[in-house]
């Protein structure tokens, strides 16, 4: 159920960018039974890590906290309407249910003006069907090599739980 003080948290994390140097306005927060169990902020460039979304940040943030990989029952609140990446994210814990301020078409507008070198640029659609396309149909070149070394590993650790 929808609490506006969760969403409020994320706006308040998104806006430590005002001030951040190296970081980008995408705060998040992480719900699990009324009470906050994760934060995150987009870190980015600050940390040269790319992957460093305020919704993964969140994520990454509850499932330390909670000492799981599950976060099934919880719920994400975050400033702008996630990406393909953080959206994956969200799948592979088991998020109960998204509430987000800005949609992408929102801030693709705000930051319409903003130069590459300002900001950690994401061509959102571009991600969605690279994100969503089988592997031979997406534009990284991939190759298949030593799948028959890597698979008696994979059984091995399987068999062994």
């Amino acid at each position: 159920m929808y609490d506006e003080t969760f969403m409020r948290r994320a706006l308040a994390l998104s806006a430590r960018a005002l001030d951040t140097p190296g970081t980008e306005p995408f705060g998040a927060v992480v719900v699990k039974d009324g009470a906050v169990v994760g934060e995150g902020f987009n870190h980015s460039v600050a940390h040269f890590d790319p992957t460093s979304h305020g919704e993964v940040e969140a994520i990454r943030d509850a499932c330390r906290r909670l000492k799981t990989v599950d976060l099934s029952g919880c719920d994400l609140y975050t400033s702008c309407e996630p990406c393909a990446l953080c959206a994956a994210a969200m799948h592979i814990v088991g998020i109960r249910k998204l509430y987000y301020a800005a949609s992408l078409a929102q801030s693709g507008e705000a930051f319409a003006h903003v130069s590459a070198a300002d900001r950690h640029p994401i061509d959102v659609e571009t991600l969605r069907a690279e994100a969503g396309a089988p592997l031979h149909e997406r534009a990284l070149p991939a190759e298949q090599k030593l799948d028959a070394e890597a698979i008696p590993i994979l059984r091995a650790w399987a068999a062994s739980r």
